[in-house]
């Protein structure tokens, strides 16, 4: 293999190399000595086989992997892949695969693991196999669509009723928090387009995004990858063409309620359109470091695969002929009560494609209508994308498949044996040329109306608002812009306390929470004074009685915790929920007074934001004691700024979301161009490269791109 790595001050990896090929290779290579563990912990999640290593906190997502058949589908999406792609993974794999034994070497994890054997052994990995980048960039992508907070409406719609929906579902509701935004050239001081963007995500150790530089002879592009997955995806420059993404917030799954019955010879039935059908049916075996074996029914409709319902055995599940749940005795930890039996319907597995074909024609974009062309084969998550060249044009896409079908899917699960659920082609998201400037921040406006969930619109207004009329805009201006921390929601809070009835204590937290300039900042005490309310009226609000239903077990799998939380849920949503609450039995007036009364109660401790908004990333083996951990950070921003770093309200202050890159694409001159992550190039603690760059990141700072000299 030929090729040329140089790395910058900061250790981000530049490559060159002759070939596509060879520079595929080269990529693997790199990314397997800088990210090794983090490449087998994939691996191990993408075969469904991290309880194996990790124990019994492993089963959830091992079930999951192997009822959703997420290896066997991405090794259909790999056989179906064009021959030129195929072989591009491929050579990408021999990369990863030549490097990861030197690579695990130095992981602390395997220590922890007990994995290392003798100490001159090093932990010798299983090779990868081809379709290993297509289930790391599905596993990664497979929980961040909208099927597992269906469940949690399904769990509204029993316990509650149909009509409490709207609560939960109102604009805000969302956890996301990405930005994107593109301004045209007459607004720039380099008389062509600007692009910045900051996805956040769950904030994780190593980072989930890597810096590269990938150079041939064909193409000569700067981006952020997925580790594991060959090329650059979501945010690249290539010189003459740059592009960035936010989740359109598009609805692309289904949960479809199945019945299911054994016949007499023994073979598995489930109803649908057309009436009773088989179905593929086996067991799996799920290894467990430390205890038994788990048996896995895997269970395969013409819908998709069951992902919940089975949990407690095939047999058990059957045992009144219809599949009902999960009971308390379970190796997966689901409560003690039935759930419903749900397939679950993706765009990738329908057409057994995980839109990878597009990934080499992005590389070789040279202009609007090369990246507009490579994205027309995008397939999940959906994305809404914004896009400029050289020639200053500028477009926003909505790409991805979304299957024609009733609003009602978009909600809630829904019968396999009523034809009114049926897919019935695909909608097209908008593509439309920009003028001037368009911000993408997960809001309606920018989702081209293809789901139902949206972000508050402050986010996109405020960016807006920041651009305003202003011309000369250069790449520091938008950096500035990525770091705003005006909090969105300060002034429903202030709404809401303005009128409250409160008197002595309370009415001194209601004083200072008016005072409040909104900004929050780690030396803010108004920012911090505001998040110890918020938890206040959000625990009021998860006490309330008329909420107690919700509370009852959904009988699902601990993987969806996170979304059948009642506290997180109603910690994410408050802001929704005060617009219908009083409609409901629920007095807001009351539960904001009495917020504001347990705060005085609870003295004036004197504390700023900084001290409660921590930098926590999750590492996976959180729990284990010698964990890597990042370095101890107050983080500015909240769940309600353009910095969206957010916590969860009424559960932790603790920073567990934000930005997990950000960049600016200058097309004027890609050198001028600016990247950060929260950590560093290296996933090895101890590494001058595993965090040198978080003070940049806490402070609003970056990287140029430029890099080396590494380009002829």
């Amino acid at each position: 293999m030929s090729g040329q790595v140089v790395r910058d001050s900061h250790g981000i990896p530049h490559l060159r190399a002759g070939t596509v090929l060879d520079l595929a290779r080269l990529q693997g290579l790199v990314t397997a000595q800088d990210r090794a563990w983090q490449l087998e912990w994939f691996r191990w999640r993408m075969e469904g086989r991290t309880a194996e290593y990790v124990g019994d906190d492993g089963v959830p997502w091992d079930r999951f992997a192997r009822q959703v058949q997420l290896e066997p589908t991405v090794r259909a999406c790999y056989a179906a892949l064009d021959d030129e792609t195929r072989a591009w993974v491929s050579a990408y794999v021999d990369g990863v695969n030549e490097g990861m034994p030197t690579g695990l070497g130095q992981a602390p994890e395997l220590g922890l693991l007990g994995l290392r054997g003798l100490p001159d052994e090093a932990f010798r990995p299983r090779p990868w196999e081809p379709w290993t980048p297509l289930g790391i960039f599905w596993a990664v992508h497979l929980l961040f669509g909208t099927f597992p907070a269906k469940l949690f409406n399904d769990h509204i719609v029993h316990r509650l009723g149909a009509d409490w929906l709207p609560l939960f579902h109102a604009e805000g509701a969302t956890q996301s928090g990405s930005n994107a935004w593109v301004v045209c050239g007459e607004r720039t001081a380099s008389g062509l387009p600007l692009i910045a963007g900051d996805p956040h995500r769950i904030l994780e150790l190593p980072g989930c995004y890597q810096q590269v530089g990938l150079a041939c002879d064909e193409f000569d592009v700067v981006g952020f990858a997925f580790p594991g997955v060959p090329g650059v995806q979501h945010f690249a420059h290539a010189g003459s063409v740059a592009w960035g993404i936010t989740n359109a917030m598009a609805d692309y799954q289904d949960l479809t309620r199945e019945e299911l019955r054994r016949r007499d010879d023994g073979c598995l039935e489930a109803r649908g359109v057309a009436g009773w059908a088989p179905v593929t049916h086996h067991l799996e075996t799920v290894l467990v470091r430390g205890a038994d074996a788990v048996e896995v029914p895997v269970v395969v409709t013409e819908r998709g695969p069951v992902v919940t319902g089975l949990e407690s055995g095939l047999e058990a599940a059957l045992s009144r002929g219809t599949a009902t749940g999960s009971s308390a005795g379970s190796r997966d930890g689901s409560p003690a009560a039935a759930a419903d039996c749900f397939s679950l319907r993706t765009p990738s597995q329908a057409t057994i494609d995980l839109g990878f074909e597009a990934f080499l024609p992005l590389l070789r974009a040279r202009t609007v209508d090369d990246v507009e062309a490579a994205l027309g084969r995008w397939v999940e998550p959906v994305n809404s994308a914004v896009v400029a060249d050289v020639e200053g044009r500028v477009r926003h896409l909505v790409v991805g498949r979304v299957p024609e079908r009733p609003a009602v899917n978009f909600e809630v699960p829904v019968d396999a044996w009523d034809p009114r659920h049926e897919w019935v082609g695909w909608r097209r998201g908008p593509a439309t040329d920009v003028v001037e400037v368009m911000v993408s921040a997960n809001d309606r406006r920018s989702g081209g109306g293809l789901g139902v969930e949206y972000a508050s619109p402050f986010r996109a207004d405020r960016i807006r608002d920041l651009v305003g009329d202003r011309r000369g805009l250069t790449p520091a201006d938008f950096l500035a812009i990525h770091v705003d921390t005006l909090n969105g929601q300060a002034r429903l809070m202030r709404e809401l306390v303005s009128t409250a009835e409160v008197s002595g204590a309370a009415a001194a937290v209601r004083e200072e929470l008016m005072a409040w300039d909104g900004l929050s900042v780690p030396d803010s005490r108004g920012a911090a004074v505001f998040a110890e309310w918020r938890h206040a009226f959000v625990r009021w609000l998860t006490e309330h009685r008329a909420l107690a239903p919700l509370h009852e077990p959904t009988g699902h799998s601990r993987l969806f915790t996170t979304w059948l939380t009642v506290p997180l849920q109603i910690g994410i949503g408050w802001p929704s929920m005060v617009r219908g609450a009083s409609g409901h039995g629920i007095d807001v007036a009351t539960g904001v007074a009495e917020a504001l009364a347990r705060v005085a109660q609870q003295g004036d401790e004197a504390t700023v934001w900084g001290d409660r908004h921590w930098f926590d990333p999750v590492h996976a083996l959180d729990g284990l004691g010698g964990v890597p951990t990042a370095p101890d950070a107050a983080v500015p921003g909240d769940k309600g700024c353009v910095l969206a770093a957010a916590s969860a309200p009424g559960v932790t202050d603790r920073c567990y979301v934000g930005p997990v890159a950000r960049y600016v694409w200058d097309l004027a001159d890609r050198d001028s161009s600016r990247w950060v992550v929260p950590m560093g190039a290296s996933g090895v603690e101890g590494d001058d490269h595993f965090a040198d760059q978080l003070p940049l990141w806490l402070t609003g700072g970056s990287l140029s791109t430029a890099g080396p000299a590494v380009r002829e």
